[in-house]
C-alpha cells in the first residue's frame, strides 16, 4: 500500500477523496463486525422454555378438536415473540448506537481543517494527529514530531520507548525492520505529539498481521445476569415439578372423560400452571433496563463503555477525582508571577522558552498566551535553534529545553517548585523568601510553578541530565484553575448520599487544601503527600484513608495503592483518570471514569465509564441515574414476583378444589394474554420511573446485596397473595352461586387481576411516596398511558364484543363491572396504608430528633 494515495498536502485529504479511498481499502478494522440475523434473533426467542410451552400448549388445542382456541394461541404467540424480537432489536440499536459513541477515535487533517473521526474511517493518506496517551490506530511515516517517545512492546517486545524522528530528519543508512521514523498500530504515545501520514490499515498494518486471528474473549456474566439466572432455573424446576402433580391430580378428577381426552386436559391443566410459573420477563427485564440506561447516560454526557457496570453505579461509596478539569474547569490563567530581582521580562521569556513549541498541555498554554500578551511573541520565543531538551518525567516533575538563542545557549527549565529549587544556588535568606511565596501563593489556591535557567559557554557543556543542571533561579508563576461553579452543590450532595469525594492531584498539597475548603469537602485539612505515601506500608494507608481526603504530589503510579487501600477497607470504589498510566487503576477500581475530552486513549478502554464533558456535576449525576435503574429493576422485579402470584396459586389451586378443566378459572389461553400485558408494563413502564425524591439521601446499598432480598420478597409475596385472594375468591363464589356458568365468574377473576396490574404499576412505583404523587410525576407519559389505555380498553373489548366467546368469557354487567373495579382497587391499594404508617413514624422520628437537638 506504498502507492500514491490521494493529493495529500499538509492540509490533508478531502472528504471526497477520504470516501474514495475507503471504498477501495475497506474499514480500519482488524475484523468486520458480525452481525445477528432476523431468523437468527427468532430461534433464540422459540427456544425459551415459555414459548416452548406456548407451542405445546396450542397444538394440544388443534388435537382437542379446538382449532379456534389453538388458533388465538398462536396469534397470541406471535403477538409475544414480536414484543419480544421489537424490544431486542431496540436493545441492539442502543448497544450499536453506545458502541459507535465509545469506539476509538483519532485526530486528523481533513478539508484543511482539524477532525476527530473514528479510527475505523481512517484511510491511507490521512494525516492523523497523535499525542501522549493515544493508541495509534493504524501504520504511518512520521511527517511532523515533537518530543515524540512510543512504547512499541504490544509489537517487539521491548519495554524501552522509541523516541520517532521525522522522515526527513531519518538515517538512511538505518536497515532495521522497525523503523524510527515511522508509527505503527497498536503501539501507544508516551510522551510528545506528532503528525503522521497513514500509509497502512486494518490487517495490512504490522499489527494486523499478527492480531487478524485473535477473537475477543466472550464476556463472563456479571453478579446480577447469575442472579437472574438461578431465579428463573429456580422457578422452572418449580414449575416442572407442580406440572407433574397438578397433571396427576387433574387426570384423577376426571374419570368420566375417555383416556385420550383425560390425559390431554390433564397436560393442558400442568401447561398452564407451568407457564404461570416460570418468570420469563427476567432476561427482557434486565437486558432492556441496563441498555435503556445506558442510552439514558449517553445524553446526559456519560458513557457507559462496559454495560454490566450500570448496576455497580448505585453501590458507590468513595469518589476518587483528580482536581484538575474535573473538580475545576480546566482554563489555567496566569494569575499571579514573582520574579527574582524585579526582573518579570526575564521570568516570562524563560517561562516560554521552557515550554514545548506546539504545547498540548493546558498549563503550558496559559503561560505562552501570557507571553504573548506580555509582548513577548512566539516567534521571538521559537525563533532560535532548539538544542535538546530534558523530557517532563513524573518522578522528576520539572522538564527543561536547551536553546541557541539571541546568540547564547541557555537551559530553560520549569516544573513543581520544590523540585526546580533544589537545582538552584540560593542563599538561606533566598531560599527563605522563595518558600515563604510559595505557601503565600499556595494558599490563595494558584499551582505554583518554578521557573530557572543556566547560560553555557558552547554546547559541549550541556548537562546530560537537567538534575546534573546548575540553575538560577527566575521565579515563581502562579497559575489558577478556578472550581467549577457547581461542584460545592455537588459535595454536599455526594456527602448527603453517603458517598465520599477524594481529591488525588499532582499538585502542592496546601493548594489542594485551599480548593478543596472551597468546595466545601469534609477533612480539607488532613492530607497525605506521594513522598508520605511511599514511606507508607499498605496496612498503614488502609488505616490513614479512612479519614484522608486529599492526596498531593501523587503520580499515576500512586492511585492503584489508594484505590486498594480504599477497597480493601470495604469501599466500593469509582476512579477519574485520563492518563496512560492511570490504566492500570481504572481497571483495579470498581468503575473506572475515564476523561473524554482530556484523557487518553488507553485510559479509555481500561474505563467502564468515559465522561464526555470531564464535569464533576456529571459523575454525581451518573451515580443517581445508576441507583434510578438498580431501584427500577428490583421494583420490575418484585412486580413479576407479585403479578405472577395469583396467576400460580390459581392455576394450582382448582385442580386441587376439584373444579373441572372447562370451568378452570385460567387455561393456558389466558396466561398468555396475561404475559401480553405483564411484558410491556414491566420492561417499558417501570423502566421509565424517575428517581425518588431521597434516592440521593440513602447510603450506598451493600454491593453484595442480593437483587431479591427478603423484604422485597416478602412484600411481593404478600401483594400477590392479596390480590390472589380477591380475583380467586370472587371467580370462585361466583363460580358456586352458578356453576352452570363459568364463564362470567373466569370474566370476574381475570379482569381482576388485569386492572390489578394498573394499579400495582402506581403503588409500587415507589416504596416511599404515594402512589397518586408517582402517577402525577408521569402524567404526561403517553408511554404510561399508553399501557394502561391499551389494559382497559383491551379488557372492554374481550367483554363486550363477540370475540369473547373465542377467550371463554362474558360480558358482565354494570354492577359486576363496578364491583371488580373496587375489588381491584382495594386488592392493591391496601399497601398505601402501609406506606402511610411508614411516613408518619419517620415524621414521629425526625421531630423527636429535632427537638432533641434543640
Amino acid at each position: 500500500m506504498t502507492e500514491q494515495k490521494g493529493n495529500t498536502t499538509k492540509e490533508g485529504l478531502t472528504s471526497s477523496q477520504a470516501k474514495i479511498l475507503q471504498e477501495k481499502y475497506g474499514k480500519n478494522e482488524l475484523t468486520p463486525q458480525k452481525k445477528e440475523g432476523f431468523f437468527h434473533k427468532l430461534l433464540e426467542v422459540l427456544s425459551e422454555p415459555m414459548f416452548l410451552l406456548l407451542i405445546v400448549a396450542a397444538v394440544i388445542y388443534f388435537i382437542l378438536g379446538e382449532p379456534q382456541d389453538g388458533a388465538i394461541m398462536l396469534v397470541f404467540v406471535l403477538g409475544i415473540i414480536s414484543i419480544d424480537v421489537i424490544q431486542g432489536w431496540k436493545t441492539d440499536k442502543t448497544l450499536k448506537a453506545l458502541k459507535d459513541l465509545s469506539a476509538p477515535r483519532v485526530k486528523v487533517i481533513r478539508d484543511s481543517k482539524e477532525q476527530t473521526i473514528n479510527s475505523a474511517d481512517l484511510v491511507p493518506g490521512d494525516l492523523m494527529l497523535v499525542s501522549e496517551g493515544v493508541k495509534i490506530p493504524a501504520d504511518g511515516e512520521v511527517v511532523k514530531s515533537s518530543d515524540l517517545c512510543v512504547d512499541e512492546s504490544s509489537l517487539t517486545g521491548e519495554a524501552e520507548g522509541v523516541w520517532k524522528t521525522t522522515i526527513t530528519k531519518a538515517d538512511s543508512e538505518n536497515k532495521d525492520y522497525w523503523r524510527k521514523d515511522y508509527c505503527y498500530a497498536g503501539t501507544l504515545v508516551t510522551q510528545g505529539s506528532a503528525t503522521v501520514l497513514v500509509d497502512k490499515i486494518g490487517v495490512l498494518t504490522e499489527y494486523g498481521k499478527i492480531g487478524v486471528e485473535v477473537v475477543s474473549a466472550p464476556e463472563s456474566p456479571t453478579p446480577l445476569q447469575k442472579q437472574i439466572g438461578k431465579l428463573v432455573k429456580l422457578c422452572a424446576g418449580i414449575a416442572a415439578v407442580l406440572f407433574v402433580l397438578v397433571s396427576g391430580i387433574t387426570y384423577l378428577n376426571i374419570p368420566d372423560h375417555i383416556f385420550k381426552d383425560r390425559i390431554i386436559e390433564s397436560i393442558l391443566s400442568g401447561i398452564t400452571l407451568a407457564m404461570s410459573m416460570i418468570p420469563s420477563e427476567f432476561p427482557i427485564i434486565l437486558t432492556v433496563y441496563l441498555s435503556m440506561g445506558a442510552l439514558r447516560l449517553a445524553k446526559k454526557r456519560s458513557l457507559v463503555r462496559k454495560l454490566p457496570s450500570v448496576e455497580t453505579l448505585g453501590a458507590v461509596s468513595v469518589l476518587c477525582v483528580d482536581k484538575t478539569g474535573t473538580i475545576t474547569m480546566n482554563q489555567m490563567t496566569v494569575r499571579e508571577t514573582w520574579a527574582v530581582d524585579d526582573d518579570k521580562e526575564s521570568l516570562v521569556e524563560i517561562m516560554g522558552l521552557g515550554c514545548e513549541t506546539d504545547a498540548y498541555d493546558p498549563m503550558e498554554k496559559a503561560m505562552i498566551s501570557y507571553c504573548e500578551s506580555s509582548g513577548i511573541t512566539k516567534e521571538h520565543l521559537f525563533g532560535g535553534n532548539l538544542i535538546t531538551e530534558y523530557a517532563f518525567t513524573n518522578e522528576l516533575k520539572m522538564m527543561g529545553h536547551v536553546w541557541h538563542h539571541d546568540n547564547e545557549i541557555i537551559v530553560a527549565a520549569k516544573g513543581s517548585a520544590e523540585c526546580i529549587l533544589t537545582l538552584c544556588k540560593l542563599s538561606d535568606t533566598q531560599l527563605k523568601q522563595a518558600e515563604d511565596k510559595i505557601l503565600e501563593m499556595s494558599k490563595e489556591g494558584l499551582r505554583v510553578i518554578a521557573v530557572g535557567f543556566m547560560k553555557l559557554q558552547n554546547e559541549f557543556d550541556i548537562p546530560k541530565t537537567i538534575t546534573e543542571c546548575s540553575l538560577s533561579l527566575c521565579g515563581l508563576i502562579g497559575l489558577a484553575d478556578p472550581p467549577r461553579e457547581s461542584v460545592k452543590q455537588d459535595i454536599k450532595n455526594c456527602s448527603k448520599a453517603g458517598v465520599r469525594v477524594v481529591m488525588i492531584t499532582g499538585d502542592n498539597g496546601i493548594t489542594a487544601s485551599s480548593i478543596a475548603k472551597q468546595i466545601g469537602m469534609p477533612n480539607s485539612d488532613k492530607i497525605i503527600t506521594g513522598d508520605e505515601l511511599n514511606q507508607m506500608s499498605d496496612e498503614e494507608l488502609r488505616e490513614k484513608v479512612r479519614d484522608v481526603s486529599i492526596f498531593s504530589r501523587v503520580v499515576p503510579e500512586h492511585k492503584m495503592r489508594i484505590v486498594k487501600a480504599f477497597r480493601d477497607n470495604g469501599e466500593v470504589v469509582a476512579m477519574t483518570g485520563d492518563g496512560v498510566n492511570d490504566a492500570p487503576a481504572l481497571k483495579y477500581a470498581d468503575i473506572g471514569i475515564a476523561m473524554g475530552k482530556r484523557g487518553s486513549e488507553v485510559s479509555r478502554e481500561a474505563a467502564d465509564l468515559i465522561l464526555l464533558d470531564d464535569n464533576f456535576s456529571t459523575i454525581v449525576d451518573t451515580i443517581k441515574d445508576g441507583r434510578r435503574m438498580y431501584d427500577n429493576i428490583r421494583k420490575a422485579v418484585g412486580y413479576v414476583f407479585t403479578i405472577h402470584i395469583p396467576i400460580a396459586f390459581s392455576s394450582l389451586l382448582a385442580p386441587l378444589l376439584g373444579i373441572s378443566p372447562a370451568g378452570l378459572m385460567l387455561l393456558p389461553l389466558h396466561v398468555v394474554l396475561l404475559e401480553l400485558v405483564m411484558d410491556p408494563t414491566c420492561s417499558i413502564v417501570l423502566e421509565r420511573q424517575p428517581a425518588e425524591k431521597d434516592i440521593m439521601e440513602r447510603s450506598p446499598r451493600n454491593s453484595k446485596e442480593k437483587l431479591l432480598t427478603v423484604k422485597t420478597l416478602a412484600k411481593s409475596i404478600l401483594q400477590g397473595l392479596v390480590i390472589f385472594a380477591a380475583s380467586f375468591g370472587t371467580y370462585y363464589t361466583a363460580l358456586q352461586s352458578n356453576p352452570e356458568n363459568a364463564a362470567i365468574a373466569r370474566t370476574m377473576g381475570l379482569a381482576i387481576i388485569l386492572l390489578s396490574n394498573v394499579f400495582l404499576v402506581q403503588v409500587n412505583s415507589s416504596n416511599s411516596e404515594f402512589a397518586f404523587i408517582s402517577f402525577r410525576r408521569l402524567i404526561r407519559d403517553k408511554v404510561m398511558w399508553s399501557v394502561i389505555a391499551g389494559t382497559v380498553i383491551g379488557l372492554l373489548v374481550m367483554l363486550y364484543s363477540p370475540i369473547n366467546t373465542f377467550f371463554k368469557m362474558a360480558p358482565l354487567s354494570i354492577n359486576q363491572l363496578l364491583s371488580v373495579v373496587g375489588i381491584a382497587f382495594i386488592s392493591v391499594m391496601w399497601y398505601e396504608l402501609i406506606k402511610l404508617v411508614n411516613y408518619l413514624k419517620n415524621k414521629i422520628s425526625l421531630n423527636l430528633r429535632l427537638n432533641g437537638e434543640e
